[in-house]
């Protein structure tokens, strides 16, 4: 995969996705950006939550499973010190539908333990939790 980014000026840098997609990325007024796009930072942990979304998403349509609704509440903790890596990365899976919990645990297995690319790039420990219908999951993934 290669790509392009291009300085903006001050701290802004924008680019092409190799599929054709415009981005922009900046840093905070405080560090010299003008706010004008996400943070790197932010960018990464929602491509964590846009890959592990993707995969359960093909996972349960394999399955016949289709959810009526899924949302994801990640949480990221960073390091203090530079380079201020994350250390920790939270997912909360909320799925709602007529979805049978081990298929659902065995989908957020699948994503978490072998096919997330973007997850299994991080040098960050995750943990994953889950809800089917607003019910707090009870196996352990």
């Amino acid at each position: 995969m290669d790509l392009s980014i291009n300085w903006k000026g001050k701290m802004a840098f924008s680019g092409v996705s190799p599929t054709g997609h415009e981005f922009i990325m900046d840093a905070a007024p405080e560090v010299g950006g003008e706010n004008s796009g996400p943070r790197p930072t932010e960018l990464l942990l929602q491509a964590v939550a846009g890959c592990t979304g993707i995969d359960i998403i093909s996972i349960l349509n394999k399955m016949r499973l289709e959810p009526s609704a899924f949302q994801m509440d990640v949480k990221g903790e960073r390091a203090e010190e530079h380079p201020k890596r994350f250390t920790t990365i939270n997912i909360h899976y909320a799925l709602d539908g007529e979805l049978p919990e081990d298929k659902v645990v065995r989908a957020i297995q699948l994503s978490k333990d072998k096919y997330c690319s973007v997850s299994h790039s991080l040098n960050a420990e995750i943990t994953v939790s889950y809800s089917i219908n607003g019910v707090k999951g009870e196996k352990a993934i």
